[in-house]
């Protein structure tokens, strides 16, 4: 009887111990099937969870603009006064919306695709309608001494100018602004040139891209990663400076799987014409699923004498006191010409001498910032917000008498602009059954069989000696 219930009670310790190395055993075995199916749903080719997202943006993708209105024109234009500015919006958009385009995929574990370019009107979204006017400036004369330097040429431009009754700012719409409209001065040029002007015209019904991106088949820490941009590695305009210039980075709706938090990612705009960064913020809960926040530092958009790779864009050496300003970036070599800078919103992180020229603008850091927000395990973003703002160069032109009350060169905002999105109840359901759930599940599973292999073979030990003790003690 004795040796029955000493050999049960042994039997007992050595299952309860064969459970907690089996738990612990799970660990790697788990981690390895973890990895196993990422490196396979995470691969951009057809059948995928990652290429279902990755054709057709999984969350609804929206643009928000806000416009400055000048408050003071007349002082503007006949005094050279600061422009006091003040912001309307927002006005909200709908992108994104079509699958991409000429999708195909090359031996070299590459796929190439085009992005087709729309833009839907929200307006339950907006604070009022596309035809909202305001005061701005004009974008053909302010952009013409920038792309036509030669004194003879800028008599002639004035004189179109005057003809056409255009003025250093003018009252557009927010779809004229955005979206082009004919603008009277360059329809009064004689040789042929672009008739219609906007911040992103033209857009609707046009294409961005050739893209050409890694898949991740052959190697998962590339999937997303471009290769080229328009058959290119760089940008046209920045092979000279092609060691800080490279194109190598993300779209932004995704990344590689199994993402650190000491791990910096980049992400490439076509609108801006360059790849940018974000580095780790804070963890955040966003509809029971976990994620990591990363924000771009003011380093983005700091000068090249801390941001060697800002170097790309700074090609003007007077405005940017030989490249030593910090907060705007010179796209305009990208912009056909045009002295196009960007910023951050309200000047957020830019140098006092960028920003002094400007009333009315207040930057804040938890509304003016970009961050995306990336569930680590898979790589997938799922809630973004990036902001930019959009400003054209100003500078003295004595020859046009349009601008000829400018006493200095400044950076003048034109709109700021928020594209946003957030994952969906029915997907976020779905990404927590299919992922969360089952990481947790697994890890739950693990813990249980240690806490409970441990109890065991601790409890059927200590009754072992319990029980040989008072067998010795008889």
């Amino acid at each position: 009887m004795g040796c029955s219930r000493n050999c049960g009670l042994l039997t007992g310790a050595i299952i309860g111990g064969v459970l907690a190395i089996f738990g612990g055993a799970l660990i790697p075995l788990g981690d390895y099937l973890v990895d196993r199916t990422i490196r396979k749903e995470d691969v951009i080719e057809n059948g995928t969870i990652a290429y279902e997202n990755w054709v057709v943006p999984g969350s609804p993708v929206y643009r928000q603009f806000w416009f400055y209105d000048v408050q003071n024109p007349e002082e503007v234009m006949n005094n050279g006064s600061r422009p006091i500015l003040k912001q309307i919006g927002p006005y909200t958009y709908r992108m994104r919306y079509l699958p991409k385009e000429n999708i195909t995929q090359h031996p070299d574990y590459t796929v190439s695709y085009m992005l087709p370019n729309v833009a839907r009107f929200e307006p339950d979204m907006s604070v009022g309608s596309e035809n909202d006017t305001f005061t701005c400036i004009n974008l053909a004369v302010v952009a013409a001494p920038s792309m036509y330097q030669n004194s003879f040429v800028q008599i002639l431009l004035n004189t179109w100018i005057k003809s056409s009754k255009s003025l250093m700012l003018q009252t557009r719409s927010v779809k004229e602004i955005l979206w082009g409209y004919e603008d009277p001065f360059l329809k009064k040029i004689l040789y042929p040139v672009e008739r219609k002007i906007g911040v992103f015209y033209p857009y609707n019904g046009t294409s961005d891209g050739l893209y050409r991106v890694f898949n991740g088949k052959d190697d998962i820490r590339k999937t997303a990663i471009i290769q080229s941009y328009k058959n290119k590695r760089y940008h046209k305009y920045l092979e000279l400076h092609s060691s800080y210039c490279f194109i190598s980075s993300i779209d932004g709706a995704s990344f590689p799987p199994f993402v650190k938090k000491d791990r910096i990612l980049r992400f490439f705009s076509s609108d801006i014409c360059r790849s940018i960064y974000g580095i780790f913020d804070s963890e955040q809960i966003v509809k029971e699923i976990p994620l990591y926040r990363f924000t771009v530092p003011r380093a983005a958009f700091a000068s090249p004498l801390e941001t060697p790779e800002n170097k790309c864009f700074c090609t003007e050496t007077v405005l940017s006191k030989n490249c030593t300003a910090s907060g705007a970036l010179d796209i305009s070599a990208c912009k056909e010409g045009k002295p196009v800078y960007i910023t951050l919103p309200h000047f957020l992180y830019a140098s006092e001498d960028v920003s002094e020229n400007i009333e009315g603008l207040s930057a804040n850091k938890d509304e003016h910032e970009t961050f995306l927000d990336v569930e680590p395990t898979t790589g997938f973003t799922l809630r973004f917000a990036k902001k930019l703002q959009i400003n054209l160069l100003v500078k003295p032109a004595p020859k046009i008498e349009a601008l000829s009350k400018l006493t200095k060169s400044y950076i003048f905002p034109v709109l700021w602009l928020n594209e946003t999105a957030i994952i969906d109840d029915k997907k976020a359901a779905m990404f927590r059954s299919k992922v969360i759930s089952s990481i947790k599940l697994l890890h739950l599973l693990q813990v249980l069989l240690i806490i409970v292999g441990c109890v065991m073979f601790l409890a059927f030990v200590i009754s072992y000696c319990i029980c040989k003790s008072n067998k010795l003690s008889e």
